[in-house]
């Protein structure tokens, strides 16, 4: 029988109004998200205004909150318990506190700090990120480290893996613009810059890492209830310290999704339910293996729906 894995979206997956679900599971995660930081997460939530939401500091939280209330929400009205939980980027917090290794008080006051160390990391607007569509992996890599190599002072490095042939770059608004013309060049169907506020996952969030790195030695983290696949191995993590090295080192390194979707269908697991808002992740899944079966569980779903996700 194949496994089931809920995955969790990160930055970009936000909007006002993204979870109207009104349920005793979504109102108390939202009164413990506005104990833990100060200010009514479910008014920013369902209201905004949206270009507060946009920030960084409050996007990650937010986003945190949305995700495991629906989390806790299926759990409690009878969708199928998961083999495995993973997360891209940001989601990945709201995978282990789904998992039971962070408590969600400690994790949303972390993404909050995780947000304003990122965006702190490099002056606002000297920084970015651009997804190139039609060139391998391995091909993104080389042609990374070349025009890295030929800047001198700038830099560039993949930071998302995830799909085949579509590569999320991150680097110094300059080199970054080198990049996506030799992109171009060697035969990249498109390049196209994003709208973000800071190049997250390269080595430019290294000053982010180290603040990050002080936070999490304040928290508890324990072993995994549920089986988690981190971003940084792309493989099962159980050790609360080896989880604790991987989300430091996160800030800085790319997510490998597409290597980590491989390594949970190498391990059976074929059945995947998005948990949050959006349907990014689904459609990388299927780029991953258009095999997988893929469900959401967005703010519109019903509870008589849940318990046919996943199977």
């Amino acid at each position: 029988m194949s496994g089931l894995a809920y995955v969790f979206p990160g930055q970009g997956s936000q909007s006002v109004g993204m979870l109207v679900a009104k349920s005793s599971e979504v109102a108390a995660t939202y009164e413990e998200a506005s104990e833990a930081l100060g200010y009514d997460m479910g008014e920013l939530i369902s209201s905004g205004p949206e270009e507060v939401l946009n920030q960084t500091e409050y996007t990650q939280p937010a986003l945190l909150t949305v995700s495991v209330a629906l989390f806790r929400y299926a759990m409690n009205n009878n969708a199928e318990f998961p083999d495995v939980v993973l997360g891209h980027s940001l989601g990945e917090y709201a995978a282990l506190v789904a998992a039971g290794a962070i408590r969600f008080e400690d994790a949303v006051k972390l993404v909050r700090r995780r947000g304003q160390y990122m965006q702190g990391a490099v002056p606002l607007g000297k920084g970015g990120m651009a997804a190139v569509l039609g060139l391998s992996d391995d091909m993104m890599r080389e042609i990374c480290e070349s025009v890295t190599r030929e800047s001198k002072t700038g830099l560039v490095e993949a930071a998302n893996f995830n799909a085949p042939e579509q590569v999320v770059v991150a680097g110094d608004n300059e080199t970054l613009q080198v990049l996506m013309e030799r992109c171009r060049e060697s035969g990249a169907k498109r390049s196209i810059l994003l709208n973000v506020s800071a190049p997250f996952h390269c080595s430019l969030m290294k000053p982010a890492a180290l603040k990050m790195e002080a936070r999490l030695r304040e928290i508890e983290i324990i072993a995994p209830k549920i089986p988690v696949v981190q971003n940084v191995t792309a493989d099962y993590e159980t050790d609360p310290q080896s989880i604790r090295r991987n989300l430091v080192d996160q800030v800085c390194a790319p997510v490998r999704w597409t290597e980590s979707i491989k390594t949970l269908w190498d391990n059976q697991v074929e059945n995947f339910v998005e948990c949050g808002p959006g349907r990014v992740l689904s459609g990388l899944i299927k780029r991953v293996n258009k095999r997988a079966v893929v469900g959401s569980l967005n703010a519109e779903i019903e509870a008589n729906q849940l318990a046919s996700l996943g199977k």
